[in-house]
């Protein structure tokens, strides 16, 4: 979608006015920051195939951007966060000079499906844990990532991004920082922490090549690793756990973590706070998950299921 088009420097600077000042007034999270410039250079370099601004840009020309990235097979869910960057683009705008007309009123965004999150069952867990070959450096730091996110419900975001001094093993917490840069204290339990210790008693040394990092998961090479190679970490283990790839996501570890709480009747507040969301609207998602499972019990075990 004219990809090698040059994005006007009024643009462009426009742009990182746009983020500088989201950021100092909202504190958004580097990923959002990262994902609202996509978004808005993506549409700036649209309109400048077109000779156009994005202050020159009407209603019209984001209805036929939108037409553009759906005929590419762009889903819904990237285009609503698109209207949600353009909108705050143009809200500012709005502040800055009242008679400007915001080209996005009165856009509604497009219809998302609620689709549940993915949780793998408790026994699919245990073999995605027990995947890693823990006799290696490598093998062990890796069961250590999977029993941290599965334990606190971290993001893969969270988890890459962990400062060792995050982690307080005498009182059995970690100091999370979540979306934008709110902190919270997570329990790990006592598997995850056992592993946690034999992880930084051999492991981490070998990899820290004499270094000292500052990142609690590190790489072959002694730094931190990123979301993607989490990722891959993650698919690979488990593949050998022979779980499909259907069953498989970046979150599946949190979604897991989260539908094995209420099965077992953790309290909906509590699990908000563990999640570190702002709602509990969104924490509710997970009581649709854990019904939908109890459904598939009742149906495959009961006489007249």
């Amino acid at each position: 979608m004219d990809s090698t088009a040059v994005i006007a420097e009024a643009d462009r600077a426009s742009i990182d006015a746009f983020l500088e000042r989201v950021w100092s007034e909202d504190g958004l999270a580097a990923l959002t920051l990262a994902a609202y410039r996509n978004d808005l250079e993506g549409y700036a370099r649209w309109l400048a195939a077109r000779d156009m601004r994005l202050l020159d840009a009407g209603r019209e020309d984001i209805f036929r951007y939108l037409a553009v990235r759906g005929a590419a097979g762009i889903k819904a869910r990237s285009n609503a966060r698109l209207l949600s960057a353009l909108r705050r683009y143009y809200a500012q705008r709005t502040r800055n000079e009242p008679a400007f007309v915001d080209p996005t009123l009165l856009l509604d965004p497009p219809r998302l499906p609620r689709g549940l999150p993915k949780a793998l069952s408790e026994r699919e867990i245990e073999a995605l844990l027990a995947a890693p070959d823990v006799t290696t450096p490598l093998g062990l730091r890796d069961r250590c990532l999977l029993e941290l996110m599965y334990a606190a419900g971290l993001r893969v975001s969270e988890l890459v991004g962990l400062p060792l001094a995050a982690l307080n093993l005498r009182q059995g917490v970690l100091r999370v920082t979540g979306k934008g840069g709110k902190d919270r204290l997570v329990p790990v339990g006592e598997v995850a922490q056992d592993w946690i210790e034999r992880y930084l008693a051999s492991a981490r040394p070998a990899l820290a090549r004499g270094g000292q990092p500052v990142v609690l998961l590190l790489t072959r090479r002694g730094s931190g690793m990123t979301r993607q190679m989490a990722w891959t970490l993650i698919k690979r283990h488990a593949q050998t756990a022979g779980i499909p790839a259907s069953r498989i996501s970046p979150h599946v570890l949190r979604h897991s973590f989260a539908t094995h709480l209420l099965n077992h009747g953790a309290d909906l507040r509590a699990l908000q706070m563990l999640l570190g969301h702002r709602t509990l609207s969104t924490t509710q998602i997970y009581t649709l998950v854990a019904r939908e499972g109890l459904k598939r019990l009742h149906a495959t075990h009961h006489p007249r299921g």
